[in-house]
């Protein structure tokens, strides 16, 4: 993931986050804002790094369509 793909995301997770469920916020919060790699926290959650995966890409598809939908961000950022 690049940096920007990473900064979208993290701001998008600042904005939509409690809209996810909580085993979602957790991965979310470990995988942006701790930095934990993907393989670290299946370890710690005791599943496989496919579930976590599919984790943060269910829940970057969530995050982005709720901008879709609502466009918090770019109103915040002065785009409309």
């Amino acid at each position: 993931m690049s940096l920007e793909d990473n900064l979208l995301l993290t701001k998008l997770y600042d904005l939509y986050g409690p809209l996810l469920s909580k085993t979602q916020r957790q991965v979310m919060e470990d995988y942006l804002i701790k930095d934990i790699t993907i393989s670290e926290i299946a370890e710690n959650m005791s599943v496989s790094r496919q579930a976590i995966k599919d984790a943060v890409l269910k829940a970057e598809q969530k995050l982005k369509g709720y901008e879709d939908k609502l466009g918090f961000l770019k109103r915040l950022n002065g785009e409309m």
